[in-house]
């Protein structure tokens, strides 16, 4: 059994901004929880062939989303105790009045809880998302999108690297969770892409990468399906160009925020590849080869299926990653968590606002959440006159580096 702790803050938790709350009028937080989550619940009913107890189990926690109050774990499981301590300060509270990275982790532990995931029974260890998922694998989707990818490489390194960091980055707009986003596509490689970076700090990632010795990279992961095989084709450069020694892939424990990757996404991906046509089959070899050869490691902690932030990461955790040599942070749920999912002022750095990481490290994210950081003066100013939803649509995105 995992060691399920709460660990102390390595910041001032007094030094955040307020955070994001979804009791925030006409927010995004709020919106998940009036609209999204519940969507999410029904259709998790609707694409699995529950048991009836389940089912009962799945539509009191709709009901209780719709009309609190928030009640405690019940099953019988090893992190119970820590779900409890740590959600002490909300339970019996409304879903629409608590903090929203908090909120939106819980909920997802309670599916959990409702779908017996971690039960003995016929339902024990079974990702409740799968069917979801299952659509992003089809030939046609995510496996025939890296193909596409990887045929339109350029000639140069540092073209296929920008080509495939972005590939990376806008993968993420595939969130399973949040369809306005995903229906914005797959990645292309397109003009139009590169125009909705608001930050891009891809020429020094790419000297960073080039000019030294990066013998371990961490790449935490985020969504399945499209995002991670785009990961994937990232990471094949990376150990194929010889830019880095190793890189370990960290993947979620157990089912999380319905696309989040798990062990079992990073299999079913590479078995998916070898349908996406010539690209993507000879992408999946080459994986194979360097998970077989231990270049390709993939990494699990308990840690990342919960609420905490990553300015409290468990020792074992934070000594892991104080030894790589360079850790990319993928997607909009990790980059809330790399700022507290806080009201941080768009204009401070990006250095400033993740000093406490213990390793160099790149943020790759679309932005899904009211959050960013590392915006010049004036631009967010610019950007909401021009569009309402550009925090929260999936429409553009950051490469951010703090190396």
């Amino acid at each position: 059994m995992p060691p399920f702790t709460i660990p102390p803050s390595r910041i001032d938790p007094a030094a955040l901004p307020a955070p994001l709350l979804t009791s925030e009028p006409h927010s995004f937080a709020q919106s998940t929880f009036r609209e999204r989550v519940p969507a999410i619940v029904r259709e998790t009913l609707a694409l699995n062939g529950f048991s009836g107890e389940i089912r009962r189990s799945l539509e009191e926690l709709h009901a209780e989303v719709a009309g609190g109050p928030i009640r405690a774990l019940r099953e019988e499981a090893s992190d119970r105790d820590f779900w409890n301590a740590v959600s002490a300060p909300y339970l019996g509270r409304a879903w629409l009045d608590v903090p929203w990275y908090w909120a939106e982790a819980f909920f997802y532990r309670r599916i959990l809880e409702a779908t017996r995931y971690f039960q003995p029974g016929a339902w024990q260890g079974c990702d409740p998302f799968r069917p979801k998922k299952a659509t992003e694998l089809a030939p046609d989707a995510a496996p025939l999108a890296t193909d596409a990818l990887l045929r339109r490489l350029p000639d140069e390194a540092i073209g296929q690297f920008e080509m495939l960091l972005q590939g990376s980055l806008w993968g993420n707009r595939i969130d399973l969770s949040y369809e306005a986003a995903a229906r914005l596509g797959r990645p292309t490689g397109s003009h139009e892409e590169r125009a909705n970076l608001l930050v891009d700090d891809t020429p020094a990632l790419w000297e960073f990468l080039r000019t030294g010795e990066r013998r371990r990279v961490a790449l935490i992961a985020d969504n399945a399906g499209t995002e991670l095989l785009m990961d994937l084709a990232l990471a094949d450069f990376l150990l194929d160009r010889d830019l880095v020694g190793e890189i370990h892939l960290h993947l979620k424990p157990h089912p999380f925020f319905v696309s989040d990757a798990m062990p079992e996404d990073l299999t079913a991906g590479l078995d998916a590849l070898g349908t996406g046509g010539e690209m993507a089959a000879a992408l999946a070899r080459s994986l194979r080869g360097y998970l077989a050869r231990g270049r390709l490691q993939p990494f699990t902690h308990w840690h990342y299926g919960t609420s905490l932030f990553f300015f409290q990461l468990p020792d074992d955790l934070r000594g892991i990653l104080a030894e790589m040599d360079l850790v990319i942070l993928k997607g909009d749920a990790n980059y809330r968590r790399l700022l507290g999912d806080a009201h941080w002022p768009p204009t401070t750095s990006f250095q400033e606002a993740t000093r406490y990481f213990p390793a160099p490290l790149a943020a790759l994210r679309t932005l899904k959440a009211e959050i960013i950081v590392g915006l010049k003066p004036g631009e967010a100013e610019r950007l909401g006159a021009e569009d309402a939803a550009w925090l929260v649509d999936g429409k553009r995105g950051v490469v951010q580096a703090r190396l």
